[in-house]
């Protein structure tokens, strides 16, 4: 060893000193960085870190608000509120164990009629969005089911049953597919706009009226925070902050709750399936719309899986078909006007040029005859609607071939085309063209191009035509009315609860087409004709109701089924207000099932009814 030359302690080696400087230096930097970063959590984040564990101590639960009521014109109650008993589970409490948890879930999805995986997916739905709040099974559970899971509470921890809001139906099935139906939110609605602030368990909007207004009667939330303990128990007093939930809106319609029950009944009592639309012809408000069949809207607030089937998998009743504005049928002679309005402006007849009617109109080797092979002899445009003359109507067919204004002008008064009406459902039908037939053929889809006879056809309402009852209603609005062609819509205004407007909602006329007055005149003289006079075709149905009106029957033929009746009607004649289109699948003649729907319609608009006539030799279609 190395000794110092003072003869005290020997001296450090140079190696040992340089490690306990090393020693010192890092130790000194962990101090620092030790420090910095205590001054960083209790100086600089001091405050967002007692925030943090504030939070930790509170538990946020939203408080859905009711929807708002749905009303008729007049006040009546359409759609209301009732309270329901709901299936709730606290996910925080259930058991740690893992074997025990799934056994209390797989019992909760067996008494909720669902399955395991349907029950661990909602609750992971709705503790993404908004955790720690309760989670909805099931809503509308039965008392059994209150008292079982009451008398087993050490079975099901965690679980509660709660009041809820759920739609009530005062009127039944009346206006079903108009009225709509709510359901619980789905991941995909979710992720839309208009359902921002929505959560998992959320009752919207799904069809009809509850779907197009949901934002205006879903209303807004409330919400109730507490203070819990480490084991997030509340705590005494621990109610820190309570908002009350403020309710939906209501949405006034215009809809006459008298009418929508007289075509409603009218409609079913035919036992057949179909659809009706009742609407005011100058401003397009919809005074009544049904379909048959209908459904019972409050099925679908908890529907079984039996009801599901009944309801979506019926492709041939398809009774959550709106048939009123998705229904697609050839329309008969119903269409006739409109191809009087298009033969008409193309200058290929007067209202005045006779035509000879002998019962058959014959091209290209076919022949195509009159109802029943009558004939009429020489006619003009107002007669040929009353008698409902087919050789007329082919002969403007022809005379229209190989243009398209028929098919212009169908589209201009609303075939083949969405109206724009303020529920979804509405399928545009179809209107042949020679465009759309012609490109059939190229791509072998059919046998042959657009010819004559398909345009004679169009004509009279046949071939691969497919309206609505909305479609139709429209078209003799629109002529009666001089050219405005209607919006037509269910929406009226926007109330509070105590009857307050908040807004009133405006459906301007989507556009406005050329209409000589005398067109108008010559045609709605031959629909009342066709109603109210001896040889009209719905003379016998008509002829003895005390309001003019102006109608036209439809029989339309139609593959795989028996005969579609139509009937179309407008009143009062000559300045009508209201138009009623009806249909009927299977229905035979327009002026045997159809036209005495309408009649019922019109017997309670107008608070009359008719009295029996002698239809003679009235003609029947």
């Amino acid at each position: 060893m190395y000794l110092r030359s003072d003869g005290r302690e020997p001296q450090m080696s140079n190696r040992l000193a340089l490690r306990i400087a090393i020693f010192g230096g890092v130790a000194l930097t962990l101090f620092v960085v030790l420090f910095v970063r205590l001054w960083l959590l209790q100086v600089a984040s001091g405050e967002e870190h007692l925030a943090e564990a504030n939070s930790n101590r509170t538990r946020e639960f939203r408080v859905r608000a009711p929807r708002g009521e749905i009303l008729d014109r007049d006040g009546e109650v359409l759609v209301s509120n009732r309270t329901s008993l709901a299936l709730q589970l606290n996910p925080a409490k259930l058991p740690a164990d893992e074997a025990e948890r799934r056994r209390e879930l797989k019992e909760l999805a067996e008494l909720t009629h669902t399955t395991l995986p349907k029950v661990e997916e909602t609750i992971d739905e709705q503790e993404e969005i908004s955790p720690g709040a309760p989670v909805t099974l099931r809503r509308d559970v039965g008392d059994y089911l209150v008292y079982y899971v009451e008398e087993n509470q050490e079975r099901f921890p965690g679980v509660a049953v709660e009041r809820v809001f759920v739609r009530r139906y005062p009127q039944g099935m009346l206006a079903a597919h108009t009225l709509g139906s709510v359901g619980e939110v789905s991941p995909k609605e979710l992720k839309e706009a208009r359902f921002r602030g929505v959560e998992p368990g959320d009752q919207v909007g799904k069809e009809g009226v509850e779907d197009t207004y949901d934002g205006f009667l879903r209303g807004v939330p409330g919400l109730t925070r507490i203070q819990v303990d480490a084991f997030g128990q509340p705590t005494a007093g621990g109610q820190l902050v309570s908002r009350s939930p403020t309710p939906g809106k209501n949405m006034r319609l215009t809809i006459d709750l008298d009418l929508q029950e007289a075509g409603d009944a009218a409609l079913s009592e035919q036992g057949l399936y179909g659809g009706y639309v009742a609407m005011d012809v100058r401003n397009g408000e919809i005074l009544a719309m049904g379909s048959n069949p209908s459904f019972d809207p409050a099925v679908l607030t908890s529907p079984t899986q039996k009801q599901v089937n009944a309801l979506y998998r019926d492709p041939v009743a398809s009774p959550l078909t709106n048939r009123a504005i998705a229904g697609a049928y050839p329309t008969g002679s119903t269409f006739k006007p409109i191809t009087s309005i298009a033969a008409l402006a193309s200058g290929e007849v007067t209202p005045s040029e006779e035509i000879y009617d002998d019962g058959v109109f014959t091209l290209g080797g076919i022949d195509f005859k009159n109802a029943g092979g009558v004939s009429h002899g020489s006619i003009a445009m107002q007669r040929a609607l009353t008698v409902s003359s087919d050789v007329y109507y082919y002969t403007l067919g022809d005379r229209l071939y190989p243009g398209t204004e028929l098919q212009r002008w169908a589209r201009r008064l609303g075939i083949g085309r969405e109206s724009g009406i303020d529920v979804p459902g509405e399928l545009p039908g179809l209107l042949p063209t020679p465009a759309w037939r012609n490109e059939l053929y190229r791509e072998k889809l059919t046998d042959r191009p657009w010819s004559a006879g398909d345009n004679v056809n169009l004509s009279v309402g046949q071939g691969d035509l497919q309206a609505s009852p909305l479609q139709m209603a429209i078209a003799y609005a629109t002529i009666a009315n001089g050219g405005q062609v209607p919006r037509p819509h269910l929406g009226l205004q926007v109330e509070d609860a105590a009857g307050r407007v908040l807004r009133e909602l405006e459906f301007p006329s989507t556009r406005e087409v050329r209409i000589d007055p005398e067109w108008r005149d010559v045609i709605l003289a031959g629909l009342h004709d066709a109603a109210q006079s001896g040889e009209g075709t719905s003379y016998y149905v008509f002829g003895g109701f005390p309001v003019d009106v102006a109608g036209k029957t439809g029989t339309a033929e139609r593959d795989g089924y028996e005969d579609q009746s139509w009937y179309v009607v407008l009143a009062p004649y000559p300045d009508p207000e209201i138009v009623v289109a009806v249909t009927f699948e299977q229905g035979g003649f327009g002026a045997d099932t159809a036209a005495p729907a309408a009649l019922k319609i019109f017997s309670e608009h107008f608070h009359k009814e008719a009295t029996e006539v002698d239809a003679g030799a009235a003609a029947v279609e």
